[in-house]
């Protein structure tokens, strides 16, 4: 089995060959190709360095981190799809862990993380990505699963403009296995930097319970998490 990488961007151009090198780097014979699906309104350098970088560079018909990874997958040849955000460094045992974890009967999972930050309270939060409660996770954790269990459970939701990962996980979990790999890929702390700790969490704390809820329109939880937070 190989690994079908995709990466749905917006504006990534500053960390986007970062990611391609480490993938290529440490996928080795594992490692099928990297896709990165550009958002259509992103208005940097991020198609040309991904498509200058030798990897699978398009253009996603619509704005939206589903439709892009569902388009991504789409056109993926992998049997294993590994869903990975532009900001996060992934482990350098990628590919042997992704396909050790299937080999052992899981049949999707992600890994824990740690920030980019020494901040004392965000090593708490990644504390806690060790345990499979659905408000420990987050895209930014990176996702994988075979393609035609993906396909089987009916991809991601691509009228859900937030939240679509944590929709996907709750869904494949009523089916099949999940692994939380016990190692950790970096993240950005960046929304920290923008905003104060109390100010992210607050929001993520309120965009959850809106979620959970379910019956609250992704327009009002999108137009709630903007207002919550800085850029």
């Amino acid at each position: 089995m190989k690994i079908s990488v995709i990466i749905p961007t917006k504006n990534e151009a500053q960390n986007i060959a970062i990611l391609i090198e480490s993938l290529k780097k440490y996928g080795g014979a594992n490692l099928q190709e990297i896709i990165v699906i550009d958002a259509p309104d992103s208005i940097d350098r991020t198609f040309t360095i991904a498509e200058n970088l030798g990897v699978k560079a398009v253009k996603s018909p619509q704005t939206g981190r589903a439709t892009q990874m569902n388009y991504g997958a789409d056109m993926a040849k992998g049997d294993i799809l590994y869903f990975v955000h532009a900001d996060t460094q992934i482990h350098p045992d990628y590919s042997f862990d992704i396909l050790q974890a299937l080999k052992q009967g899981y049949d999707f999972g992600c890994y824990r993380y740690q920030f980019d930050s020494a901040q004392f309270l965000l090593k708490v939060n990644a504390f806690f990505t060790r345990f499979p409660f659905i408000w420990c996770r987050g895209g930014d954790q990176t996702l994988f699963i075979r393609k035609k269990d993906f396909i089987k459970i009916g991809c991601f939701r691509q009228d859900f403009q937030i939240m679509e990962d944590y929709e996907f996980i709750m869904r494949a979990n009523k089916s099949l296995k999940f692994k939380i790999i016990p190692k950790n890929v970096i993240v950005s702390a960046r929304k920290y930097k923008t905003n104060s700790y109390l100010r992210v969490q607050k929001a993520n704390f309120t965009i959850m319970q809106m979620f959970l809820r379910g019956n609250v329109s992704q327009q009002k939880m999108v137009e709630t998490y903007r207002k919550m937070l800085n850029p």
